[in-house]
């Protein structure tokens, strides 16, 4: 059986720590630096990184309008898993934010850039995963985002002093936190079996 195909958005932040990962889980992986990357893909990865420079950096490259219609497709929606910024770029309401930035708002959650703190606040925690039938899951925070809210449609896989940390909606995955810089596999087994699941003749597939 082909592995699904996952595209790692390769404009800034740990392009290559994901990769890593979703080899592990075994995904085939492809950097995604221009709008042909996209061809083929059955999953994204929007990375951690500066979340304005990001914004800046997709509309530059023409990848912004091709991105939202690849994950904004009604009949076919692109699995998507947004970490640090990448959350920030998929949430429909972003405080503390530049006036310009713009998001895809595929997530329906209410974001504070850097509710965590700055550079010299960043911080590693265990957290309670799901229902907690597994051991806690390790995770690194670095300049993270803070959820504030979430609608009533977004499930909450994880919290952290009671606010989410790790959510899904539909196809999309994001996380407060950088799960590619720990060795616990979870959350990338989870986007792998997202994109799995969305593949022609998967559990899901059209």
């Amino acid at each position: 059986m082909v592995a699904p195909l996952v595209g790692v958005l390769d404009l800034q932040g740990d392009v290559r720590e994901h990769v890593a990962a979703l080899a592990e889980v075994g995904c085939e992986t492809t950097l995604v630096k221009r709008t042909s990357d996209l061809d083929g893909l059955c999953g994204l990865v929007l990375p951690g990184g500066e979340s304005t420079t990001l914004s800046m950096l997709l509309e530059s490259t023409g990848l912004f309008e091709a991105v939202a219609a690849r994950i904004c497709d009604v009949d076919r929606p692109l699995p998507l898993l947004g970490t640090c910024a990448g959350l920030v770029l998929v949430a429909r309401q972003v405080l503390d934010g530049r006036p310009d930035q713009r998001t895809f708002g595929v997530l329906d959650a209410v974001v504070r850039r850097n509710g965590y703190g700055r550079q010299e606040q960043s911080f590693e925690a265990d957290i309670v995963l799901g229902s907690g039938e597994g051991p806690p899951l390790p995770t690194v925070f670095i300049r993270a985002p803070l959820v504030v809210s979430v609608a009533d449609t977004v499930d909450v896989l994880a919290t952290l002093d009671g606010a989410p940390v790790l959510v899904r909606q539909g196809p999309v995955l994001a996380s407060s936190f950088h799960p590619e810089l720990t060795a616990d596999r979870r959350v990338h087994r989870l986007f792998a079996d997202m994109c799995w699941s969305d593949r022609p003749g998967g559990v899901n597939g059209h």
